[in-house]
């Protein structure tokens, strides 16, 4: 397992060892020794999650307030996203900057998402199946999102076609209007 930089030095590219040969392959995808020796912290995961999706999804920006503030590993195990992470924290250099990944059955990494950043991806097959670990649970109070099409924020999306969003992700603040991290 190795950790590849981003843009914003907390957000990690997690790329596991593959071995493949005419069989298939195996990987490992989690070793809790290995994964913090790669970002550099401690990381206590309590909740795996798992969601489906068809193209042209666009889940985010989520995140949850303190005291259930969350990190996250996520992975793609079907299909294809554009997955990123918005630093929230307002007192960070590179608050409101974000950095993008391709995530894919086929390149097999993961990206690490610490407390402090809001998350999105938007799905580019007709079949996505989305992992995600979390350090806290899942908390209603303390849930909290901002716009997908912030223009201060200016995510270039890569979007080819119509997009399929919630109600609730339709309506999130900007994020000069939401409660962030200080």
């Amino acid at each position: 397992m190795k950790a590849i930089d981003t843009a914003i030095p907390d957000v990690k590219i997690i790329e596991p060892a593959v071995f493949a040969d005419d069989r298939g392959f195996f990987l490992e995808s989690f070793n809790q020794a290995k994964f913090e020796a790669a970002i550099g912290r401690s990381a206590a995961f309590v909740q795996d999650n798992h969601s489906r999706s068809g193209e042209g999804v666009l889940r985010g920006l989520h995140y949850q307030l303190p005291p259930h503030a969350q990190a996250k590993l996520v992975r793609v195990v079907v299909g294809e996203v554009y997955d990123l992470a918005v630093d929230i924290r307002r007192s960070s250099p590179t608050f409101g900057k974000w950095v993008g990944v391709l995530l894919s059955e086929e390149n097999k990494r993961q990206l690490w998402i610490p407390e402090g950043f809001a998350h999105g991806f938007l799905t580019l097959s007709d079949r996505v199946e989305f992992l995600y670990k979390t350090t806290n649970y899942y908390a209603p109070t303390s849930d909290r999102g901002i716009r997908w099409d912030d223009p201060k924020i200016a995510i270039d999306w890569k979007t080819v076609g119509p997009l399929t969003l919630s109600a609730k992700d339709e309506r999130q603040p900007l994020l000069a209007d939401a409660e962030v991290f200080d």
